[in-house]
Formats: C-alpha cells, sequence, structure tokens
C-alpha cells in the first residue's frame, strides 16, 4: 500500500512479502479478563449477570478497530483515523486494545462490545490469528495461543461466573490459510502479473472438509463445556458466523488495475479476475460450508459475506478519508487496506473491518439475537447509511 509508492520492485518484493501477517493473523492472563466482568461470585445457570461471549479469530476479536477509514496522511491523527493517536507522533494502541496492543487484538469496538444491551456482560476470548486448536479444550487436544489458555477453558470460568446467553463464533480462517491466500495473491499483482485464483482455488478445495470438521469440534467443545458448568443447550444460543470480503468486485474497484494505484494508493493490490474469485466464489464456498456446519450442529448461523458491500477497499461506493472527505461511517471504507511497510500501524490489521465495521457487525449480531435461536440469517448495509442501517434478510 502506501509503502510501496516510491518504492522499486526489489523493495517491493520484500514488503509484500511481510504479508504473510495480513487477514486473520490475521497476553491477557484468565484471572485478569475475568476480573473487570464476572464479579466475585460464583454463578449457577441461570443466575448472576447474563453474557454475550465472543470466541474465535481476529474477525470477531476486534482486529483493525484503531482505524476509523483509510488515509494516505500519515503523520498526526492520520485525517481522524488513527483512534491510538495521542498528541504530535505519539501512538498508543492500548487505547484501543488495552493490554492485548500487539497480540489478541481485542478493540473496544470488538462484535461484543458493539452489540449493544443483549447482555450485563460482554466478555472477548477471541484473539487474531487464533485457529480451531486454539478454541478446543486442553483436554482434547487444545492448545495455548499467545500466552493463553485454549479459549474453551477460558470459557468454563466464564460460564461458572455469569449467565451467559449468548457465544458468537468466527473460527475456520486461519485453518484455512487466508494470510497466505491474501500474500500469494498480492504477489501475483506486484510481481509475477499473473492470476493466483486457480491455485489458490485448489489449495483450499483440499483444506475445506478438514477445515469444517474443525469448526464443528469447536462448537462440539463449546457444547462439552457449557454442560459441563450446569447449562442447557436450550438455555443459551451459539452463533457461527461467516467471513465479510474485505475487497470489492474487480467492475466495483474505483481503481484500474492498469497502474499503480492500486498497490501505491488505495492499498487493495489485485487483479479483477482474482478480486471477482474471492468475492463470488471463495467468500461464498466459506459461508455456505459454514452455514452447513451450523445445520448439523443445530446452531445459528450468521451470514456475513455481503456485509461490506461497497465499504470494501477501493470500493467505487467510498472513499479515503481526506481534508474534503471526513472519517464517516457514511461515507469511509469499513475495511482496512494493506499497508505492507507499516507506515500506519502493524500489517496485522490489514483485510479486517475497521472501526465503522465493527459497529456493523455489532448491530448484526443484535439483530441475529432478535431471531429465532435455530435461524440462519445473512446481514447486509443499506447504502449510504451508519451500521444502524444494517438488516438481516433469510441466508441464501
Amino acid at each position: 500500500m502506501i509503502g510501496f509508492r516510491t518504492a522499486s520492485k526489489d523493495r517491493a518484493r520484500s514488503r509484500v512479502r511481510r504479508l504473510t501477517g495480513a487477514g486473520m493473523v490475521l497476553p491477557l492472563a484468565v484471572s485478569a479478563l475475568l476480573a473487570g466482568s464476572a464479579g466475585t461470585s460464583v454463578a449457577s445457570p441461570g443466575t448472576g449477570p447474563t453474557a454475550v461471549v465472543s470466541m474465535g479469530d481476529s474477525y470477531i476479536s476486534g482486529e483493525a478497530g484503531r482505524w476509523k477509514g483509510n488515509s494516505l496522511t500519515n503523520s498526526g491523527n492520520r485525517t481522524g483515523t488513527d483512534r491510538a493517536w495521542v498528541s504530535g507522533s505519539t501512538y498508543d494502541p492500548a487505547k484501543v486494545y488495552g493490554s492485548t496492543a500487539g497480540g489478541c487484538h481485542r478493540s473496544d469496538s470488538a462484535e461484543v462490545k458493539s452489540a449493544g444491551a443483549i447482555a450485563d456482560v460482554a466478555v472477548n476470548l477471541a484473539c487474531s490469528g487464533a485457529v480451531s486448536e486454539n478454541v478446543f479444550r486442553a483436554s482434547n487436544g487444545g492448545v495455548p495461543f499467545k500466552g493463553e489458555a485454549p479459549q474453551a477453558d477460558q470459557l468454563a470460568a466464564v460460564a461458572a461466573a455469569n449467565n451467559v446467553k449468548v457465544i458468537a463464533l468466527s473460527i475456520g480462517g486461519n485453518d484455512l490459510g487466508f494470510a497466505d491466500i491474501i500474500k500469494e495473491c498480492a504477489l501475483d499483482f506486484v510481481l509475477w502479473n499473473s492470476y493466483c485464483y486457480d491455485d489458490q482455488q485448489s489449495g483450499v478445495d483440499g483444506k475445506i472438509d478438514g477445515v469444517m470438521a474443525n469448526v464443528g469440534k469447536s462448537v462440539d467443545e463449546i457444547r462439552a463445556v457449557m454442560r459441563a458448568a450446569g447449562y442447557a443447550d436450550s438455555s443459551y444460543r451459539i452463533v457461527l458466523q461467516s467471513y465479510p470480503s474485505p475487497i470489492p468486485r474487480g467492475a466495483e474497484n474505483r481503481y484500474t488495475q492498469s497502474d499503480w494505484s492500486r498497490l501505491n494508493t488505495g492499498g487493495c493490490p489485485f487483479w479483477n479476475r482474482d478480486s471477482d474469485w474471492a468475492r463470488d466464489s471463495l467468500v461464498p464456498q466459506i459461508a455456505d460450508r459454514l452455514k452447513g456446519v451450523a445445520a448439523a450442529k443445530g446452531v445459528q448461523f450468521l451470514d456475513l459475506r455481503d456485509m461490506l458491500q461497497g465499504r470494501e477497499v477501493c470500493a467505487k461506493a467510498s472513499k479515503l478519508v481526506s481534508t474534503s472527505a471526513p472519517a464517516s461511517a457514511k461515507t469511509s471504507e469499513w475495511a482496512r487496506w494493506i499497508d505492507s511497510s507499516e507506515t500506519q500501524g502493524p500489517v496485522q490489521e490489514s483485510m479486517h473491518p475497521n472501526y465503522f465495521g465493527q459497529l456493523a457487525v455489532g448491530r448484526c449480531l443484535a439483530l441475529a439475537v432478535a431471531q429465532p435461536a435455530n435461524s440462519a440469517s445473512g446481514c447486509k448495509n443499506t447504502a449510504g447509511a451508519d451500521q444502524t442501517g444494517m438488516f438481516l434478510t433469510p441466508a441464501v
């Protein structure tokens, strides 16, 4: 992105390789996490404060919540987009991510935080970069991550101290290798003058059955923890959600693919053909398979494939933030661009819903919770509106 503006191709090669951290790459002690939300007494199911819990990866942890749109200004508050700005050239990501800055990136605008009053307590266990094994219980193959116990084991403590009503789960993207897909597609645009969709589709097809089996096991692990804590399956709901596309279709990109504007200005270095594949093949394929897991496991499904439509990085219907186009949920992009040279923060934030996008997906969760616990819905935005314009449709 911006780091390539005056870069040679050799320098571009080095910087693009740092896209390994994009996508869902895209330590807080459990006791510290619960201290601020669980209270001091142990509740039994149906007692204590009601709670909504998020589990999984960066698309629900709040990655990129630092940013209110994307701006080419690299100093100060980046034209009002950088919520971590302190003063002068000082930035403190902890203003947004708290003690998880540089790690799990649980932002103050994360989905369960921005969903509104759907429960008394919002507990965010999700962690940027997590895979399914980081959700499983340690006793059943779970693996600690970033200095924390597996998320299902953390859930046990939350379930004991609160009356858990909603568990929102986003998992599978890192198992499938989203970060590598983004990196390879960007490399094919910047360096190789070739497409990525064919090779990447083959890789996805080879992995997806195993990935979905692990997503299903994640649901089973959550059920096992809740049953052990005394909860009936009907006393709470699990909302399994899919992923939105952070890039638009080729025809909906405001930058031509015939020059370097997608790289140097927009931060979306992808060919039209690869963009169309990601938007209309990859994202729907994953969503459809996740819907199947939700149906098989008897949990609610929230389809986010169209959530960012028209609000993606480089979308014609949205704008970069500038002095003449201030940061706004009604006009700015809702996803973080690729800043591979880390001119404006860590590359792990790339290709995630930003502050505006997280407010929107929080609204989607609130709308979903008002639906039956075994329903399947898609969430879409209203063109020209902020997060209050989000609405549900029957899942396709």
